[in-house]
């Protein structure tokens, strides 16, 4: 066991703020962690399983939103760090409020998704659902913080002030694999808000992004409008992107597109939240 990854001359601020996580989780007793297999819940999975032991128990929800090979990954992390691992079916797009996907969609979601992971913390006796919300969070549009709260859901990564850059640079120090693993966001976040999500939609879009996948890219996200296909490529990889367009344009044609595009700014974290009026990212962080 790591007792503390942060070396010696690493930030004073990082130092406490490790500390401070490891005094929460301890505090906390049991946890289950809703877990993506993304940088920041791997992080959160490995320091709580690390204090609580067989007392930590890591949660995906089973849901088309994902592509099914981030589900295997988030499988194998768990095992990695030795922590059990479920999953838990979730029916948000049963929801009409989340299929209409307005702004408000992440709040659904969540909704969903940690109502069902509260649910199965009863029934096991686990004292706290806790997710891997980070400082930075606070500063994009996220209604599924909003949903968190409401249910007592607690982001102990966010609690203590760790911010993203931090988070990976803890990662690789704990030798964790996903220390420069790209964001991973669910597939419904390929939609600009209004478009009406549906399973099928779903997954023409995990089939074209699993189809550039294995053309070797990482870090990209494909966004559908309709029969056109807008690919965000990494600034670093689009030379190489329009290069090989054509096995790109062939791939994502099998998956169903009629036109296939790349957008010349690049990847954008949080592209689909531009038009959210600034207010309500300011309301979230109030409440």
């Amino acid at each position: 066991m790591i007792s503390n990854p942060v070396k010696p001359d690493h930030g004073q601020s990082t130092l406490t703020k490790v500390s401070n996580l490891r005094t929460i989780l301890a505090d906390m007793e049991s946890v289950v962690i809703a877990f993506s297999g993304g940088v920041d819940s791997t992080l959160l999975l490995k320091v709580a399983h690390e204090e609580l032991g067989s007392r930590c128990i890591a949660a995906s929800g089973l849901s088309e939103t994902y592509a099914p090979e981030e589900m295997i990954e988030a499988r194998s992390l768990a095992f990695e760090i030795g922590a059990e691992y479920i999953l838990l079916q979730t029916m948000e797009l049963t929801d009409s409020r989340y299929a209409d996907n307005t702004h408000q969609r992440c709040f659904f979601c969540k909704q969903e998704l940690y109502g069902r992971l509260t649910e199965f913390a009863r029934e096991r006796g686990i004292s706290h659902v806790i997710d891997g919300s980070n400082a930075d969070d606070l500063d994009d549009f996220r209604p599924g913080l909003r949903a968190a709260r409401d249910l007592g859901v607690r982001s102990p990564l966010q609690e203590v002030g760790l911010t993203k850059a931090e988070i990976r640079e803890l990662s690789a120090l704990f030798g964790l694999r996903t220390a420069d693993k790209p964001a991973v966001a669910c597939l419904s976040s390929r939609f600009a808000y209004g478009d009406r999500i549906t399973v099928e939609k779903l997954q023409q879009v995990a089939a074209a992004e699993s189809a550039i996948q294995a053309l070797g890219y990482r870090g990209f996200r494909l966004r559908h409008h309709g029969n056109v296909a807008r690919l965000e490529f990494p600034e670093g990889e689009l030379d190489r992107a329009f290069e090989e367009r054509n096995a790109i344009v062939e791939a994502v044609k099998r998956a169903g597109y009629r036109f296939v595009t790349m957008d010349l700014e690049g990847y954008r974290s949080g592209n689909m939240n531009q038009d959210v009026p600034k207010q309500l990212i300011s309301i979230q962080k109030t409440r």
